[in-house]
């Protein structure tokens, strides 16, 4: 073991539900006071320092909060559908439970794009809701969220009830290049891609530093978020455990 590169020695660690603990408890906090600073700062350049949009109006600026939540929905899903792979092949525990960590809250960030997106439409096209290619496919990611999220809890076993839900969640993956494309691959009520990080965007330059704050600034919530949720199951988990003990009377 001393012998190990000290990279996958940190990794072989992170594995140990003590160590995931400790790591878990000291960096979580960090991710979600630095994501709530991060996108504060976005939220008051969106209001304040950006100007409207000559088409728009001030309604464009939801899409400071829309445009992030939906790359966040598709993040997070691929990013627990690869935990699951992992989960599955491995039979790494800490996988099993990073995936389910990531289940409701990527729930949050699609209800949240499909809310933004429906409060959008009102002035833009008339009507909350209309079964567009994007907003369909969307909607099938929430329910996709909710499908792993309902049979993660259906079973008592928690490992068989995440390689379960897992697996859906590797059936599902095969949504994100739908909604990603849709707009391309259909003739489609939502607009094109207009925005790009990297690469020419038909948005203002002026107008991108809040969007980059308020991506930085999910990703680093998002982070906070899967730790905390995350360190709550593996103590669910390992509850009963001399260590699980020794925290929860060091907490009374």
């Amino acid at each position: 073991m001393s012998d190990m590169n000290p990279v996958i020695r940190w990794f072989h660690q992170l594995g140990s539900p003590p160590y995931f603990d400790r790591f878990a408890a000291r960096w979580a906090p960090w991710g979600h006071g630095l994501g709530l600073l991060v996108m504060a700062w976005g939220v008051y350049g969106a209001l304040f320092q950006v100007p409207a949009d000559y088409q728009q109006g001030d309604s464009f600026r939801i899409l400071y909060i829309h445009v992030p939540a939906a790359w966040m929905s598709l993040m997070v899903f691929g990013l627990m559908a690869l935990y699951s792979a992992i989960a599955l092949v491995w039979r790494i525990k800490l996988c099993e439970i990073l995936a389910m960590a990531c289940a409701p809250i990527g729930a949050a960030f699609t209800f949240v794009t499909l809310a933004t997106g429906s409060i959008w439409g009102k002035p833009m096209w008339g009507t909350w809701w209309d079964w567009d290619p994007r907003l369909t496919s969307q909607l099938v990611l929430l329910f996709l969220y909710l499908g792993v999220i309902g049979l993660y809890h259906a079973i008592d076993d928690r490992r068989t009830a995440a390689r379960a839900a897992g697996l859906l969640a590797l059936v599902g993956v095969v949504m994100l290049p739908i909604i990603r494309y849709s707009v391309v691959w259909w003739n489609s009520l939502h607009q094109g891609q207009t925005i790009r990080i990297f690469g020419e965007s038909s948005m203002d330059p002026s107008m991108m530093p809040p969007l980059v704050w308020m991506l930085v600034g999910t990703k680093l919530w998002f982070a906070g978020s899967l730790l905390a949720r995350a360190r709550a199951d593996n103590l669910q988990r390992e509850a009963g455990k001399d260590w699980v003990r020794r925290i929860a009377e060091a907490g009374k």
